[in-house]
């Protein structure tokens, strides 16, 4: 009886030591490691003192495609015209400086790119970056212009720009549309990031969200005008919309550059020489923002 009371004794004892050491040992083990074999990366999965998971990529691919990406931002051109040439007043009968001046914050421009690649050059810093997508402009102008989009044949440059002078008829919009598919392609310069934050775990995978990248690129881009129309609405005729070329360049191309800044970027480009074929020295440019790509 005496010796089943020292056990007893004993046991009650040593109970808070061993809680202390269990506990001490739960404590100290604040980090482990697992590794995670898939089919394209060997990844090595850490799980913090806080018991945030995060992983640390071993390999990242040379070639990484983004589908679907959108851009927002304002388009304007430089006006290099001479008005007072033969070749501008033949085009533009009566122009002016002032004809073609654009409501900037109504002109816009939206880019929608299908797909981007970035190809490793050298460390995942140098990359080519190129895309395929389409780039949608409108200018929207102050004054009354519009585009004839059957100009006569006969002349050896042909009226396409005119002022509408029709007494008391008023404008609520009057826009020229010009869309292009595009291919930029460009030199990328990317900041290196260390992590990748883990957004689920299960017993059969890992899911990997990449942290956001940071960086420059620049580069030129080449377009194909597919698309021109003119559209207004007036006081007296109401809506209408002319499909025509309007004498525009079928090629538009342009020096192109973004800055990345995570979850969106900052992108501009400015055209290597007018948007007409003649008459008319407009060079455009674009500036806004990317999301997505």
């Amino acid at each position: 009886m005496k010796t089943i009371r020292v056990i007893v004794l004993g046991t009650i004892l040593m109970a808070p030591v061993c809680l202390w050491a269990q506990h001490k040992q739960k404590v100290d083990t604040t980090e482990i490691t697992v590794k995670v074999i898939s089919r394209n990366n060997k990844d090595s999965v850490i799980i913090s003192d806080n018991g945030q998971p995060w992983v640390k990529a071993s390999r990242v691919k040379n070639v990484t495609t983004s589908w679907f990406g959108i851009d927002l931002g304002f388009v304007n051109f430089v006006d290099n015209t001479i008005y007072t040439d033969a070749a501008t007043q033949a085009f533009a009968p009566g122009a002016t400086d002032s004809w073609l001046d654009l409501r900037s914050g109504k002109s816009v421009n939206v880019n929608i790119w299908i797909l981007s690649q970035k190809i490793n050059l050298v460390k995942h810093v140098v990359n080519l970056k190129y895309s395929l997508g389409l780039e949608l402009n409108n200018y929207r102008f102050k004054n009354p212009v519009r585009f004839n989009p059957k100009p006569g044949t006969d002349a050896a440059i042909p009226a396409v720009v005119y002022m509408d002078e029709e007494p008391g008829r008023t404008y609520r919009k009057n826009k020229l549309a010009a869309d292009y598919l595009t291919l930029p392609v460009m030199l990328n310069f990317t900041i290196p990031t260390k992590n990748r934050k883990i957004v689920e775990i299960n017993r059969k995978n890992v899911r990997v969200k990449a942290s956001k990248e940071f960086g420059v690129s620049a580069g030129i881009s080449a377009g194909y005008l597919y698309s021109a129309r003119n559209k207004y609405i007036n006081s007296d005729e109401g809506k209408h919309k002319f499909k025509d070329d309007f004498s525009l360049n079928p090629w538009k191309i342009s020096y192109v550059g973004e800055v990345n800044l995570g979850y969106l970027g900052v992108y501009g480009s400015f055209a290597t020489k007018s948007m007409f074929k003649r008459g008319l020295d407009l060079t455009p440019y674009i500036i806004g923002v990317r999301l997505g790509l």
